[in-house]
């Protein structure tokens, strides 16, 4: 299986920088089987049953990219160096994180970087071309902190277009965000507002709140040609029991699970693996989805439209299939669908569920 197999053409025209609005403005691809159909999301209630759940992310991002000074004193007196850190995980010792900074060179273990609203932080290793800084700050305090100093982390293919700003902070965050830890938002999620909730509970949709803090590993090129040697970025997620439960019964009623995003999906799935039934679970999950995976738990799919060569193209195309993934994303870019976070959204419904409303595992 190599990585051109999930290569595309794809227009820099079509990646969005800004979210529609209002957010269920957006377009919606529904894809049942090998029909395509075009509509927003605010038709979202049309297209799902009484008796569905859909299966919602709660992760809530941080600001989690900060710019601080970093002063060295020398013979030549003191020099400064202009220092960009992306936070990637907390560490077990308060106040530690494993994090991006650019230019890693510039900086020295020991060395201390300042920020604004008081918060700044010391090297303490450069590990695998990343590093490790002691903040001096701590929970609530460093929260307050990071909020003032801190913007949010927009995904590259956005940041290079544009700098984040204070609309980004609740435009890249999801209505229902509850806790943080993660550096990329759960995308297919931000389409929803609280008209489009309430339609779906009118419609007898129900929902469960499932956490996965995701990682800027979401963003990381594939570099192998054999996708099948890639090695995913662990992150850390949790499936309660009441959203076990609840996920279980669903099932058995008859109703269709349709996590909203490849995140929600990874974990649900990540919870299922040992019994192939959904069950409570907590964790750090490097679940990587290709085709040939078989999908315990997942009956639909709401997602946004992914980066050429990616392992989220991977994991749509080991869901719908190779060749039709290849077709709905050739409609997508023909009828000038908006792409990654900020874009569009599809609903991706596969032959057995679309055609009699059965449940058959697949792979």
């Amino acid at each position: 299986m190599k990585l051109s197999d999930f290569d595309f053409d794809l227009p820099e025209t079509l990646i969005a920088t800004r979210p529609a609005r209002p957010r269920s403005a957006a377009r919606l691809l529904i894809a049942e089987g090998d029909q395509i159909t075009d509509a927003n999301v605010y038709d979202l209630p049309d297209w799902l049953r009484p008796g569905d759940r859909l299966v919602l992310n709660d992760t809530r991002v941080i600001p989690a990219r900060l710019s601080g000074i970093r002063r060295r004193s020398g013979a030549a007196g003191e020099t400064e160096a202009r220092i960009e850190v992306t936070l990637l995980e907390p560490q077990a010792e308060a106040g530690a994180w494993r994090a991006m900074i650019k230019p890693l060179k510039k900086l020295r273990e020991g060395e201390q970087v300042v920020f604004g609203a008081g918060l700044s932080a010391t090297l303490l290793a450069k590990i695998d071309g990343q590093g490790v800084l002691q903040f001096n700050l701590s929970g609530e305090n460093f929260d307050a902190a990071l909020a003032e100093a801190g913007a949010m982390p927009l995904p590259p293919y956005i940041a290079a277009k544009r700098p984040a700003d204070a609309q980004d902070t609740t435009d890249y965050q999801t209505v229902w965000a509850r806790h943080a830890g993660a550096v990329a938002a759960p995308t297919a999620s931000l389409h929803f507002d609280a008209e489009l909730l309430d339609a779906l509970q009118a419609r007898g949709v129900t929902m469960s709140h499932v956490t996965l803090h995701v990682g800027a590993g979401t963003f990381l090129p594939v570099k192998v040609e054999d996708v099948t040697t890639h090695k995913m970025h662990a992150e850390w997620g949790e499936v309660t029991e009441t959203a076990a439960t609840e996920i279980a019964a669903t099932r058995a009623a008859g109703g269709r699970v349709i996590p909203v995003g490849t995140t929600a999906l990874r974990l649900i799935e990540s919870a299922a693996r040992e019994s192939g039934e959904i069950a409570p679970w907590q964790g750090e999950t490097d679940i990587f989805i290709y085709p040939g995976f078989t999908f315990q738990v997942t009956d639909a799919l709401m997602t946004n439209f992914h980066l050429p060569k990616s392992t989220l193209m991977m994991l749509v195309s080991a869901w719908m299939g190779q060749e039709r993934v290849a077709r709905i994303y050739a409609h997508a870019v023909a009828h000038q669908y908006r792409f990654f976070s900020y874009g569009d959204a599809s609903l991706l419904i596969p032959d057995q569920i679309a055609a009699t409303g059965a449940r058959k595992r697949h792979g």
